[in-house]
């Protein structure tokens, strides 16, 4: 199962609320993504303004501030937010724990087809656009054709 780190949750949950609202130039504040949604303000903040940084979403300074989408989720990749977000390039490294290189590495006779549906994962993510994932938009066929092959 893949694991989403809690940014990335927050990142997502902020990013659906924000499409799911009609008017998509309405202002959202951390503090009401906050209250909605129950997530801790300063991780919930820090994400927002990681997505702002990056141009995903757009800041208005002042008392009525707040953020609003700045790009189309069709133009967003998974891996891309989970990259912006988690801040490094390499996502979900096979055959690593949080204690460093697996015990059993040179000795596991799975460590092939895992890295090689690691490598399918990571195609499949990097392919799989936000407005695929959260707007329940069509996934493209040819995408999934290609990473299977």
């Amino acid at each position: 199962m893949l694991k989403i780190n809690k940014k990335v949750e927050y990142a997502l949950m902020a990013l659906k609320f924000m499409a799911d609202k009609n008017d998509h130039a309405a202002l959202v504040s951390a503090r009401e993504i906050c209250d909605v949604f129950q997530t801790p303000f300063d991780t919930t903040a820090k994400v927002m303004q990681v997505m702002n940084s990056h141009d995903i979403l757009k800041s208005v300074k002042g008392i009525k501030g707040g953020y609003s989408l700045n790009k189309n989720l069709d133009a967003i990749t998974y891996m891309e937010l989970v990259q912006m977000i988690e801040g490094r390039e390499e996502i979900g490294r096979v055959c690593t724990n949080h204690k460093g290189t697996c015990e059993l590495l040179g000795k596991c006779n799975i460590s092939t087809p895992v890295e090689n549906l690691n490598r399918k994962l990571n195609a499949f993510l990097e392919n799989l656009t936000l407005a695929e994932l959260l707007q329940g938009t069509e996934f493209n066929q040819a995408k999934i054709l290609e990473v299977h092959a």
